[in-house]
């Protein structure tokens, strides 16, 4: 895939998320969900971790190995045409550094979007918001140099975690 179409299925990706209607991304693990999900007119697929890393066996949270997770990608989008959105739990990353490294390795896959989850894997606490926007902005940073306006969904784990705080309307308030 060229730079050109990647830039393109990025474009398009985010252009989905705009249309006033709902964005349906089932969750695939391997290429031939990808071209089942193509063949059936969906405009974009996602993965999952967990499926990913339990079809690859290895349990959930950044534990299937991250070079492993690089060569999936490859193979899935290189055998779609339609924009891939990759779940990339925490970045696989303990510091600023490798985040940005993995990033470039995550673009060069021809991935057009990403979940990055605000969890330190270390602790399994959700990290300081400041933290993760840092975070955010150094993936944005990343991106805008490659020249792939990837999507960044940047999603919260409030839910996974009890971190003492009561009732779902003080997590949301919390967050």
């Amino acid at each position: 895939m060229t730079t050109i179409q990647q830039k393109e299925k990025a474009t398009y990706f985010r252009e989905l998320h705009y249309t006033g209607k709902m964005l349906v991304l089932p969750n695939i693990w391997d290429p031939i969900g990808a071209l089942l999900l193509e063949s059936l007119e969906y405009p974009a697929v996602a993965t999952a971790s967990a499926s990913v890393a339990y079809a690859n066996g290895y349990n959930d949270g950044e534990n299937i190995p991250f070079n492993d997770l690089l060569i999936l990608l490859n193979k899935i989008t290189g055998n779609v045409a339609i924009p891939v959105t990759a779940d990339i739990e925490s970045g696989y990353a303990d510091n600023d550094i490798q985040l940005r490294k993995n990033i470039q390795l995550l673009i060069d896959t021809g991935i057009a979007g990403i979940n990055f989850e605000d969890t330190d894997k270390k602790t399994n606490a959700l990290l300081p918001v400041e933290t993760q926007c840092n975070r955010i902005r150094l993936i944005r940073k990343v991106s805008d140099e490659k020249g792939i306006p990837l999507f960044i969904n940047a999603r919260t784990d409030v839910y996974l975690h009890d971190n003492n705080i009561a009732g779902d309307e003080a997590k949301l308030t919390e967050v």
